[in-house]
């Protein structure tokens, strides 16, 4: 058994695949329409492109729910998820050069270190590096 997808809740999936390819540096691996105006998009880090899929799911859109859930992560702090790198600080400086936000700057906390950012969508996301 392997994961081959995960998905995060964005509100505007034509905002998400914006942040996420042009700011993030995730690459475009499907992307279909389906009905009510809503697409499967998925993508893929260009570090490991048969990696699992990143799928842009518009179900705070539709399932009020999942709104509820992402609001409550979001106003607690709490990431939704969490991307590895290599260099925190590094993808920290680079990211606010592109005017992400952070509400956690890069801290060191035993074998990792972390930073968070709001990836405009309605989420916290978590960056960690393994000291």
């Amino acid at each position: 058994m392997k994961v081959t997808l995960i998905s995060i809740p964005v509100r505007d999936q034509e905002k998400a695949l914006k942040f996420y390819t042009e700011k993030l540096g995730f690459l475009i691996k499907k992307d279909a329409p389906l009905e009510g105006g809503n697409r499967w998009i998925t993508l893929v880090s260009p570090e490991w492109q048969d990696g699992p899929e990143l799928l842009l799911e518009p179900a705070p859109n539709h399932f009020e729910p999942c709104k509820v859930f992402q609001d409550a992560l979001f106003e607690a702090g709490i990431p939704w998820t969490q991307f590895d790198v290599e260099d925190v600080e590094a993808e920290y400086q680079r990211m606010i050069g592109l005017d992400v936000e952070f509400s956690v700057k890069p801290t060191e906390m035993g074998t990792v270190k972390f930073a968070v950012f709001n990836d405009t969508c309605g989420n916290n996301i978590q960056l960690v590096q393994t000291l």
